[in-house]
Formats: C-alpha cells, structure tokens, sequence
C-alpha cells in the first residue's frame, strides 16, 4: 500500500460518511423511516442495495476462494439471479399488500402470531451465524492480509490485525447504521455497489493481463475449472447417489462437497429462501412505495447478480493460475504438493491479487471496493436483525411503546447482535472454507422457511399449525445437524478425528449437506401438509389477498397495471443471459 492508496481510501470513507451524515439530517425517528426508509427508495436504489447486501464478505473473501479451490462450481448459487425475478413478480404483491415490515410480521397475517415469533427467532439465530459473524470474520482476513503488521498490545494480550481489521469494520459499518437505519444503508449501499463493481473489474482486468490473458488462464488452470456442469453430471454409477461422504468415491466430486444430485435439487431451495422470504433482501423491497418500483428493483438487482461469476469467481481463478505458473512466486507457495489450492490460503485470494498486480492508485480503489463490500453487507445485517428484533420482539411485548422508542431499541439490538457475533468467529476461523461454511448453515436454516412461505401462498387449505409444525420440526433437525458439527469444526479435544466412524453422529456429521438439506425439506413438506389436513380449515381473515386463490379482482387489476412490456423483456434477457453462462462454461 502507497500514499496514493491511502488518499484513494481516505476519499472513499469521507465521501460515504458525508452521504451518511446527509441522509441521517434527512431522516425522521419514526419505524417508518428508520427501518424502511419511509417507504419511498426508487427502483435503482432498491435494486442496488438488494445486491449490495448480498455481495459482501463471503463473496469477495469466501467466492474468490472458491474459485481458487473448485473454479466456476460455485456459480450455480451466484446464476440465481431468476430467483430475484420470482421474489418481483410473485412475492412482492403479496409483501407490499399488507403493508409489514417483517417478514415474520407476514407469516402472522398468514398463519398466527407464534408463527411470528418462531421465524424471528430462526431468522436472528440464521444472521449471526451466517451474515453478521461472516462479515465481520471477512473483515479481518482482508486486514490480516493487507496489513499484517497491524498488531495491538492491550496489557499480556496482543491482537493481531485479524482482530483488529474485525472490529474497525464493526465499528465503522455501526456508526452510520445505528444513526441513520434503513435509509443511510440503502443510500450508501447504492454508492458502495458503483465502487464495488468498478473496483472488481480493474482486479480482473489487472489480473488477466498479468497472467497473459484469457486463453492462459484457461490453459494455466484447466478446463475442468471452467465446467459449470462437472458438479451436475455424473460420472458413472458408483457413488454418484451415495449421501454419505467417503474418501473412494471423489470422482464425480470434484474437489468440493458440491455432489451433482444435492446441487440440483438443494440449490434451488436455498436461493429461493434467501432471495424471496429472508428480511436481510425483501426489506429493501418493503421501502418501495409501490409494486412498479419494487419489482424494477428486483429486476434491475438481477442483471446485477450476473456479475460475481466474473468478477469474483475468476479472480480467484487468476490468483491460481499466477499460482501454477510462478508469475508471482510468492503465490506459488500457497498450494499443496499436488498444485492445488490450500482452501485457508485460497480465501485471502482476492487480497492478495490487490497487494500483487494493481498499480498504486488503482490499489486503493480495489480496497475501497472491497470495504465498500464488507460495509454493505455489515449494515444490511445489522438493520434486518433490528428490525427483527424491534418489531417481532419488543414491539410485541410493549404495544405502547413510542416511535422513538422503538428506534432506540432496534440501536441497542444491533450492539448486542455484534457482540454475539464476533464470539461466533473462531467458529468459522477454525473450520471449512468461508463460502462452504456459509452455504452449509444456510441449508440448514432455509427449508422449513421456504416451506411455511411458498407452501402458504399456493395452498389456502394449510393453516397455522401445520405452519408452526413445519417451522419448529425443521428448525430442530438444522440445529441438531449444527449442534453436532460445531465440536469437529472446532477441533475441540476429543473430536479432533470426528465421530467414531458407523456411529449416527457420524452419520450425521458425514452427510453432505445438500443431502441434509433435502431431508429438512422433506419432512418440513409432509409435517406441514399432514398436521394442517388434521386439523381445522384456516378462517377466511388468514387468506384473502393472501393467498393467489383469495386475491380480490381489484388487487389483480392493480398489480397488472404495474408492469408493461419493458418489464417483461428485461426479465426475459436476464433469463437468456443465465441460460448463455451456463452454455458457456462447459469445460
């Protein structure tokens, strides 16, 4: 890093805190507008910070390493950008209908309050382990790598630049987010995806000229890196249907625990969870004033999610390939004795592609970039989990409590989430690789949500007890599969080697994920379903204009007077450019 470099990054905090500073005067303290802007961000602001929450640490840390260590496997969960077009055209109606800020707050218009409260607590339980903790555990590898020399004494205790590069971007992301809330976030994200996606196209620029362009990446890493559909595809009977992970069947594995069957099937599960039900993305469309805006939001946010596979998937596949090719030796001592990526080393990928091939200048704005990232992604979690909290939580229990009140409140939530989420760090520093981690626990939180919502919508018959049913029978198997993975992810004494080999723990520790995943949906399908056809009918409050059988002609009309036939051709060419990525890398 130069003085350049540092003037660039100077800039970008002082630009960001200026707009923060200005959107906070701006602001009013009421629920309205501190957790969903006032309910007025336009189309391009919903669609940019739609993707700049979702493009955060465990994309430019965890998806370039994934790149490194698997190639273009990974893309299959970054092609979900069809996902975006479900939530606008399908989902969207239903939300701003009926006028919640929560997502929880729907399920309860739906089905009854304790559906509320069970989904807010998955949900607060989901950010921490995932969004929140990942974030902030992103932040500190990029420092680590960026400033290594970074190291604070406090008494016998020394925090190395991990620790401190976690905590500067906890504190710096919390100082616009606790005052300005929902509005600071969605303007500042709106800058932060401009010098994100600027900042990750120089890298791959840079990074491809250093390595002597594409046709030298190809030949550098190899095709099988370029095979979207290797994970896809078997390649022959054994094993390839086989849900217990054993160390003679990896053919068709390829070098990751992406097995073809569960990618298939599990994928589409958890994209649609994430993208269409989880408050962390639909709260940015509840700011919308109007369906129009929230679905051109969505589907300006699609085209955007087109992007990662190029510029974060690829970096990563340079940083190898400079790797394999002694272009920049100080790389080449990164793999294994077999030329492969070491996952751990694979994940400060991206960082060091910054510190090895942009010039001084461009540097800082890479960095800005990838700040701009982690921030993004930071403050999105951070105002969903208040949000949570306040309106699910505390608002329920104080029905009197004031405006100002309950903004206070959603402040001090977001303290105490970082605090449970920066002693949820060794558990990920530990274990798997960042975007593996990440994907895991998602897999075991999404199904029974995505159930209770999709399932809700489709079929009036289902009620509030199959719902709580589902939810907590769900919940139940995701933690227990977390419960018994946490001591291996660890290493805790004891559990250094895993379970005793045969045993149900080590059945369960052993499953892929996707697997695992697939048997939550399933149960949570056929509990919801059974219980509800057990037991009474839902009454007629729990589903008109909640379900698409109950919709009154009048919303029909209103929704279909919110969209024209620009809206059906930009959702048709985000179709056509997924379908063309996923013909393009075939090895």
């Amino acid at each position: 890093m130069t003085l350049p470099d540092y003037l660039v990054i100077s800039l970008y905090f002082l630009g960001l805190l200026g707009l923060a500073w200005w959107v906070i005067r701006q602001g009013k303290d009421t629920t309205d507008d501190y957790f969903l802007a006032g309910r007025d961000l336009g189309w391009w602001i919903v669609g940019a910070s739609i993707f700049a929450s979702n493009i955060g640490s465990e994309h430019l840390v965890g998806l370039a390493g994934a790149g490194a260590t698997s190639g273009v496997a990974f893309a299959h969960y970054e092609l979900h950008a069809w996902c975006l077009l479900v939530l606008g055209w399908v989902m969207v109606p239903f939300y701003l209908r009926s006028r919640v800020f929560t997502m929880p707050e729907f399920l309860e218009r739906r089905f009854s309050p304790t559906a509320r409260w069970v989904l807010s607590l998955i949900s607060l339980v989901a950010y921490v382990l995932t969004k929140i903790a990942v974030a902030i555990f992103a932040g500190g590898v990029v420092f680590a790598t960026l400033l290594p020399e970074l190291n604070i004494q406090i008494g016998s205790f020394v925090f190395d630049s991990f620790w401190v590069g976690s905590v500067l971007v906890v504190v710096l992301t919390g100082l616009y987010t606790v005052l300005g809330g929902m509005r600071a976030v969605a303007y500042t994200e709106a800058i932060q995806t401009f010098i994100l996606i600027l900042g990750s196209v120089l890298l791959t620029w840079f990074g491809l000229e250093r390595l002597g362009g594409w046709s030298e990446l190809r030949a550098a890493v190899g095709s099988e890196m370029f095979n979207l559909w290797k994970p896809l595809v078997p390649q022959g009977v054994e094993g390839t249907w086989a849900p217990i992970k054993e160390s003679g069947r990896m053919a068709w594995y390829f070098n990751t625990n992406y097995p073809w069957l569960g990618m298939l099937l599990c994928a589409p599960i958890i994209g649609l969870w994430y993208w269409t039900t989880d408050q962390y993305i639909v709260q940015r469309a509840l700011g919308a004033p109007n369906e129009r805006q929230a679905r051109r939001g969505t589907i300006f946010a699609a085209f955007l999610k087109l992007l990662p596979v190029f510029i974060f998937i690829i970096p990563g596949m340079i940083w190898l390939g400079l790797a394999k090719t002694g272009r920049v030796p100080e790389f080449a001592a990164m793999l294994d004795e077999n030329g492969n990526a070491i996952a751990e080393q694979a994940q400060a990928s991206f960082a060091l592609l910054i510190q090895h091939v942009m010039p001084a200048g461009l540097r800082g704005l890479v960095v800005a970039g990838l700040l701009a990232a982690l921030m993004s992604s930071l403050a999105g979690a951070f105002n969903a989990s208040s949000t949570l909290f306040t309106i699910d939580f505390y608002k329920k229990l104080h029905p009197a409590a004031s405006q100002q009140q309950l903004v206070w409140i959603g402040r001090l939530a977001t303290t105490a989430l970082v605090i449970i989420g920066l002693l949820w760090i060794p558990v990920i520093r530990g274990g798997r690789g960042l975007y593996d981690y990440l994907q895991g626990v998602q897999g075991y939180l999404a199904p029974p949500i995505f159930v209770v919502f999709f399932f809700g919508v489709f079929m009036k018959r289902l009620n509030a007890k199959g719902c709580l049913a589902a939810l907590v029978a769900g919940f139940a198997l995701g933690l227990l599969r977390l419960i018994v993975d946490t001591p291996v992810t660890l290493k805790l004494p004891g559990f250094e080697l895993g379970y005793p080999e045969g045993s149900l723990f080590w059945i369960i520790n052993n499953t892929y994920f996707q697997y695992y995943s697939l048997f939550i949906f399933l149960i949570s399908v056929i509990v919801m379903i059974a219980v509800s056809y057990l037991t009474e009918k839902p009454t007629e409050e729990q589903l008109k204009d909640l379900t698409f059988s109950t919709l009154s002609a009048d919303h029909r009309r209103e929704s279909r007077a919110s969209w024209n036939k620009w809206d059906v051709i930009n959702s048709t060419l985000v179709l056509l450019l997924i379908l063309a990525a996923y013909l393009t890398f075939t090895g």
